[in-house]
């Protein structure tokens, strides 16, 4: 967790895509969606890393399974008291080793969408999309974008 840059870091960074593996932050993660990519991410190591998520907090054990496997430097519930549980679920998992950072409330989301990292895969249900939708683009993060909600309710800008 050490060589990744903070996730809080100034979102304006660009980010070196160098190496060749693309850094990934997948929001929605507990969902169809996002464990999909996980997924996929799993099996191409060479080629893309998640260094953080997002979840709305309603299955806390899968999320903090993922962030233990993937060893993501960040880890965000949009709802504050799912953090507790979180933080003794991922205590758990990683013992006296470090914790990810962790985040919480409505913002969370959107503050890891306008973090360092190459693609912000957004899968979060809902038009509560939209604002990490916008964060993502407006620090210049390739989007992927699996929320259709966000082209709707967004679809002026």
């Amino acid at each position: 967790m050490t060589d990744r840059p903070s996730p809080l870091a100034d979102p304006h960074v660009a980010f070196d895509v160098s190496e060749g593996r693309r850094d990934i932050v997948v929001l929605g993660s507990t969902g169809s969606i996002g464990t999909q990519a996980i997924d996929l991410v799993l099996r191409n190591p060479d080629r893309f890393r998640v260094t953080a998520l997002a979840a709305s907090g309603g299955r806390i054990e899968l999320l903090a399974e993922q962030a233990h496997e993937l060893g993501v430097a960040a880890v965000a519930v949009a709802r504050e008291e799912a953090l507790p549980e979180l933080r003794e679920a991922l205590k758990a998992l990683y013992g006296s080793a470090p914790l990810p950072e962790l985040l919480a409330g409505p913002d969370a989301a959107t503050r890891l969408a306008a973090s360092p990292c190459h693609t912000v895969l957004n899968g979060i249900t809902g038009s509560i999309g939209l604002a990490p939708t916008l964060a993502a683009l407006e620090a210049g993060r390739t989007l992927a974008l699996a929320n259709k909600e966000s082209l709707i309710v967004g679809g002026p800008w």
